[in-house]
């Protein structure tokens, strides 16, 4: 407040639409975000194990779901949660040991995390339909 007790006008703090998103803060992000939903996953993988075991209607009825294009976009999404948050930990590790903190390196190694992970789910995804 000033003397008078008016509000005193001061910029605020630059905030995202400030900002162009950069390659680490989107996978600083995405990191979080793929562990919320490795957290719901396996809220999802409960209800599939207690579909199971309940009766083969109940687990017919939600293997139909996970057979729909939702249930495999749900899927799919889990398991590129997975091996992103698998594979950015393991960056993380060896950032931990004093590692790959040059701005090139940083990059370089985020850019890796996100194509193995897109290489590995579709591998697996592969891997997993031939198998059924």
């Amino acid at each position: 407040m000033s003397v008078a007790n008016r509000p005193v006008h001061r910029p605020l703090s630059p905030h995202l639409q400030v900002y162009r998103p950069q390659l680490t803060s989107v996978l600083s992000i995405l990191h979080r975000a793929t562990g919320i939903a490795l957290s719901v996953g396996a809220l999802y993988l409960a209800v599939w194990v207690m579909c199971a075991a309940a009766n083969p209607q109940t687990y017919a009825t939600f293997q139909s779901f996970n057979a729909s294009i939702v249930g495999r976009f749900v899927l799919g999404g889990w398991l590129f949660s997975a091996f992103f948050h698998l594979c950015n930990g393991i960056r993380h590790l060896f950032w931990d040991a004093g590692y790959g903190f040059e701005l090139k390196d940083a990059y370089r190694s985020g850019w890796i995390v996100v194509g193995v992970s897109a290489v590995a789910t579709l591998l697996s995804w592969i891997i997993g339909l031939r198998l059924v």
